[in-house]
């Protein structure tokens, strides 16, 4: 895994402006397999201690299909489920959605979003994982300070499941 941290004025301690914008770039990539199912992903924002801040987004089968219900395979995302899925009421509105299709999908949140409202000034770290039924399962993370005074932009490439994430808030 490939951290890349850069930005004018990474700031590493927290401001006394507000961000006004989240912006995750997740990339899955496209796999040549005789059997390929779209990836389950969590998106969330981690304490220090690990806790969830936020979560921001889940892509998961809403549905009922031929495989079964796809709230059963929740718990394959081990990482997020441990920390906050098992204790959800699924689904999420404007948190829950369906699975996507492999190539680039880019999130916006404001600070006035209902996953952001309630996140003070300080350290975390934007957590991604992904798992797809017959394939592996990747978690990525991205420190970032949220509500600092300079621009920030992080990404990161995953080695399977997932490709470059990125992460860029504006002030």
């Amino acid at each position: 895994m490939k951290l890349t941290l850069s930005g004018i004025g990474l700031a590493l301690s927290a401001g006394s402006a507000h961000a006004e914008g989240l912006e995750v770039n997740v990339e899955l990539p496209r796999f040549n397999v005789a059997e390929y199912h779209k990836p389950y992903v969590a998106i969330w924002i981690a304490n220090a201690d690990h806790s969830v801040a936020a979560n921001l987004s889940v892509w998961y089968q809403q549905e009922d299909g031929p495989e079964g219900e796809g709230e059963t395979w929740l718990k394959d995302m081990r990482q997020w489920w441990r920390r906050s899925g098992r204790s959800l009421d699924l689904p999420i509105d404007g948190v829950s959605s369906p699975t996507r299709a492999p190539g680039q999908h880019t999130l916006h949140f404001t600070n006035e979003s209902a996953q952001l409202a309630d996140l003070e000034a300080g350290d975390y770290v934007l957590c991604v994982e992904a798992a797809r039924e017959v394939g592996g399962r990747e978690v990525v993370k991205l420190p970032f300070t949220w509500k600092s005074d300079a621009s920030q932009s992080v990404s990161v490439s995953g080695e399977t499941e997932l490709g470059n994430i990125s992460l860029n808030i504006e002030p």
